[in-house]
């Protein structure tokens, strides 16, 4: 006689299958690539592990251009965000880390982006009137205590503005024009209120550069709408200025006077195109508070040597100089360079992290 089988143990193998299926049907299903049909034009690469940033050249007027767009100029800190699948780095110009000062931006972009994914945008905070202000953001350097960062990153909340994209999924998409990566850019992410995305204005330089001046903010960036992503400094991006601001390297200080708490005033200067001698620019006695002057002068104390480090400083007279060696580097807003090549009415804005002594040069804008 053929075997009989229990009804029991039949219903028991269906329900099992049907509890399978179930959970597989629940399982969040893999969406598929909308980057596929990149393939047809771009082989697969691996993504790079420390990409490094195209930078803009300065120039000396706005422009109106149909070639060109045209986007705001941040006061804020350059950010490469590279998400590889699994985890998330934030990336300074140089390759440092920056997930320690930012956890904020970090978890936002990682929520962001569904596909490996190199991002490149300006990390910013905002001051009272509604303006990226390097000085709010500064409160967010130099910090590793949790407790600390947490403090600061509720008090002073940042913010990521992104403008370029440099590789998706399988594909390094530097090659493409900026128009299509800042297309594909869109797709890429999605949107928050921390997370957001860089508007640009077709050939209108001039008109966004008086409304930037007259807002007080620092200026703007004009690209070319066909330009191709390329490392270091390029010509197919621009940058000009509302007033004049760059970094320069701190190589000593003045003892304060009077009421004066901390430190009288920076002594600063900037390299030579060969990169091997300081020469000084001038020096600094605005644009602080207590706790700032406080903080500079432990700081500076710590770099303190008995030579100058400028090659042709000519050092105030009235009070005692201490002289450093040349680590720190501090962005200077000033009116204009006088005819001896130092800085009129110079105006202290912070320390900046993510800029290296070496690459301070003087600035001279290109037409």
């Amino acid at each position: 006689m053929p075997e009989q089988r229990s009804p029991y143990g039949y219903l028991a193998s269906r329900l099992h299958y049907y509890s399978l299926m179930s959970k597989i049907a629940s399982r969040p299903r893999q969406r598929p690539s909308p980057f596929a049909a990149l393939g047809k034009r771009l082989t697969p690469a691996p993504m790079p592990p420390s990409p490094k940033p195209m930078l803009c050249t300065l120039v000396a007027d706005p422009f109106d251009n149909p070639k060109w767009l045209f986007e705001p100029k941040f006061d804020g800190v350059r950010i490469l965000g590279r998400f590889d699948g699994k985890s998330l780095t934030l990336l300074s110009r140089y390759g440092d880390p920056q997930n320690v000062p930012f956890p904020d931006i970090a978890e936002a972009l990682q929520k962001a982006l569904r596909w490996p994914a190199i991002v490149d945008g300006e990390v910013v905070c905002f001051d009272d009137n509604g303006h990226t202000s390097f000085r709010s953001l500064q409160q967010r350097f130099h910090l590793q205590n949790p407790k600390e960062i947490a403090f600061r990153q509720e008090r002073y909340p940042a913010y990521y503005y992104l403008f370029d994209l440099l590789y998706i999924d399988r594909y390094d998409v530097t090659g493409l024009p900026l128009e299509e990566r800042k297309e594909l850019l869109r797709q890429t992410v999605q949107w928050s209120s921390r997370i957001c995305y860089t508007e640009s204005i077709p050939e209108c330089g001039k008109e966004l550069f008086r409304q930037a001046c007259a807002d007080a903010q620092e200026g703007i960036i004009g690209k070319f709408r066909d330009s191709r992503y390329v490392s270091g400094r390029s010509s197919w991006w621009v940058k000009v200025k509302c007033i004049g601001r760059q970094e320069f390297v701190i190589g000593g200080y003045t003892d304060p006077q009077h009421s004066r708490v901390g430190l009288g005033a920076l002594l600063v200067g900037y390299y030579d195109e060969q990169g091997k001698q300081l020469l000084y620019a001038g020096k600094v006695g605005t644009g602080f508070n207590n706790e700032t002057l406080f903080d500079l002068r432990r700081r500076l104390e710590k770099l303190e040597q008995q030579e100058s480090p400028f090659v042709d400083a000519d050092p105030p007279r009235g009070s005692p100089i201490h002289w450093i060696r040349p680590k720190l580097v501090a962005e200077i807003a000033f009116a204009e360079w006088t005819q001896h090549g130092h800085l009129r009415q110079p105006r202290y804005q912070g320390l900046r992290v993510d800029k290296k002594p070496k690459d301070c040069k003087k600035e001279r804008p290109k037409r």
